[in-house]
């Protein structure tokens, strides 16, 4: 159907509505990435023959098939406990879901509206019947997330049931560009790509550019280790950052837009190449649409997977085809971007919060969140803590409801250490900080940043100084070579923290660490060099007595680094048979038949062949 004006946009939005409304129940099968590595692809299909054998139901997945509706929903976010399964319209949510359990769910929850007590989710002694109710879900304020699991990521018309579209609906028919590039101004939207910058500034420098060929860009390359947050949204809600990306295309003046999506995410590639198609074939994108005589077309651009190409001006250069490397400043991407015109470039999280703020008043956004930070931010919470998976909460949330109230607390109830915030362009929050309120400025006073919204929980048994080298392997390997700060200070930064959990630092060592660090942040050329010693220099200023006992006393207190462990023989239990030494590759254990073996630490590898093989426990490992 081509919607081809106002009217006939209504019309479709009623008709979508009613078809939402029509099945008794529906079966929604969490197909985001985590879900379908976890096997709900088989629950689907057996959900499949059984809906088939039903009239009514509604099964959320795949494709159609006689009697039954059959579609595809994105990613619930409770990715701990996937696969995840919801009932409409009771909203059971169940957890960690086998093929084996679709015949119960079915009998039980379809046939006579009762939840499968055993597949419930449960804390405290506590059965959460529905979703809504379960501590994750209640204590989050999902905006940008909110139709993520709850409509098919496949079908424009259920994006249409729920209101999508009606944001370019109005700006189309009832708002001037200026007005548009006002609203999202006063909200004071700033970037959820890391950097925080003011959405609505960009908008307005991009729209008052001489030059009218004019391109919008999305940023969807999200390459931080641990960070799910834009794939989720591609995958489960691809018309809400489209919407976005088209409302920004009517209010500076752009024909096309285009999105930067790394290879690495197949799925999302394919939903937003179907939402595109969807709404070309409606009439929602291409020329003239709903006969406004606004034009607009988006165009998708895979990335290799260079942690760079999140940088603006390399991103640019990636998708024209030139090796992915960032140029020096100005002009900016405003001025000259993506094939040298204003360019306005924004993640797929900001351009997701944009028809939101149309629709509701900037007036409602800003009363969201702080002054200074209005809206929610998506997190992806992983590392250790009970329960992981993809977040949103009011910017200025604290750390410490993210982690225990709706992260559930530390796995094994082992004591919170910190929180690696922002990637490897962030730094990290200790014990102190847990009361610290999750925004832009904020977390900027404690030179951390949010960075794309990935969090890592560590507890007491990381070893910071192997986060930060982890950290820093990653910088360095991704580093595109052009500046030296970047390029060589960051090699030579890793090689000293190889050093130092190899067991041969010095207090030397720590000293140079600090002043590359300092001297790559000052010099980079762009934004993700300067930032690349930032788990470094936090590492050092919040646990300088890890790296003290690393280089001072040769030890790694919580056994992560293999290189300063030691095996040891004890005498008093070893009974000299002598099975430790016949197992040692490098013939590092000397003795006599009978009598008490040792190690040579000087020859000892660390591999442990001593101690899985002792029968007497006699090999004891000392950090």
């Amino acid at each position: 159907m081509n919607i081809q004006n106002r009217k006939a946009l209504t019309e479709k939005r009623i008709q979508a509505k009613e078809a939402m409304k029509r099945p008794s129940h529906r079966i929604l099968v969490c197909a985001g990435t985590g879900c379908l590595a976890g096997g709900s692809a088989k629950i689907y299909d057996k959900f499949l023959e059984l809906a088939a054998k039903e009239e009514g139901v509604e099964v959320e997945f795949g494709a159609e098939i006689a009697h039954t509706g059959i579609k595809r929903s994105g990613c619930h976010g409770f990715c701990e406990m996937g696969p995840l399964v919801r009932i409409e319209p009771s909203n059971f949510l169940y957890i960690k879901v086998k093929e084996e359990d679709c015949s119960e769910i079915f009998e039980e929850s379809i046939r006579n509206d009762r939840p499968v007590e055993r597949l419930l989710y449960e804390a405290d002694g506590v059965k959460y019947e529905t979703q809504e109710k379960i501590p994750f879900y209640a204590k989050q304020t999902r905006l940008v997330l909110k139709n993520c699991g709850h409509i098919d990521a496949e079908n424009m018309d259920e994006y249409l049931a729920v209101g999508g579209y009606t944001a370019l609906e109005k700006v189309l028919f009832e708002m001037t560009p200026e007005e548009v590039v006002d609203e999202i101004s006063e909200a004071n939207l700033r970037g959820r790509g890391g950097g925080g910058f003011q959405t609505g500034y960009k908008w307005k420098q991009v729209a008052r550019q001489k030059e009218t060929e004019r391109y919008v860009v999305c940023n969807g390359d999200e390459g931080d280790p641990g960070a799910f947050m834009d794939r989720s949204v591609m995958e489960g809600d691809p018309h809400k950052m489209l919407e976005g990306m088209m409302i920004a295309g009517y209010a500076v003046g752009a024909k096309d837009g285009y999105i930067y999506v790394r290879a690495e995410y197949p799925l999302a590639i394919n939903r937003l190449k179907l939402a595109i198609a969807q709404a070309e074939e409606a009439g929602l994108l291409g020329e003239n649409i709903l006969g406004t005589g606004f034009d607009f077309r988006i165009h998708i651009n895979r990335g290799a997977g260079a942690f760079v190409c999140g940088e603006g001006s390399a991103l640019t250069a990636s998708i024209e085809g030139e090796r992915g490397m960032p140029r020096t400043k100005p002009p900016r991407t405003v001025e000259q971007g993506l094939f040298a015109k204003p360019t306005v470039l924004n993640n797929v999280e900001t351009y997701a919060n944009v028809p939101m703020i149309i629709n509701e008043g900037a007036a409602w956004y800003r009363s969201i969140g702080t002054e200074g930070s209005p809206g929610t931010k998506a997190f992806a919470l992983t590392g250790s803590v009970k329960n992981t998976g993809l977040i949103e909460v009011p910017m200025g949330t604290t750390l410490r409801k993210i982690v225990y109230d709706i992260g559930g607390g530390v796995k094994n109830d082992v004591p919170f250490k910190a929180v690696q915030i922002g990637g490897p362009s962030g730094g990290c929050l200790v014990t102190s900080n847990l009361e610290v309120c999750l925004d832009f400025d904020s977390l900027k006073k404690l030179n951390a940043m949010i960075g794309s919204g990935g969090l890592v929980v560590m507890d007491q048994n990381t070893c910071m100084v192997e986060v930060a080298r982890f950290f820093m392997n990653f910088t360095q390997n991704e580093s595109c070579g052009k500046c030296v700060p970047c390029r060589e200070g960051t090699k030579r930064m890793l090689d000293i923290l190889e050093d130092i959990v190899a067991g041969k630092g010095t207090m030397e060592s720590l000293k140079t660490l600090e002043e590359l660090g300092e001297a790559i942040t000052n010099t980079a050329l762009c934004g993700l060099g300067k930032s690349a010693a930032l788990p470094v220099l936090s590492t050092l200023r919040n646990f300088r007595e890890e790296y003290l006992e690393h280089v001072q006393e040769k030890c790694c207190k919580t056994g992560n680094c293999q290189a300063l462990q030691q095996y040891k023989i004890r005498p008093d239990l070893c009974k000299g048979c002598s099975k430790c030494a016949r197992n040692c590759p490098v013939h590092a254990i000397d003795g006599k038949v009978k009598e008490p073996f040792v190690i040579n630490q000087e020859i000892c590898i660390k591999c442990g062949a001593c101690l899985e093989n002792c029968p007497f426990g006699a090999v004891v490992k000392e950090s």
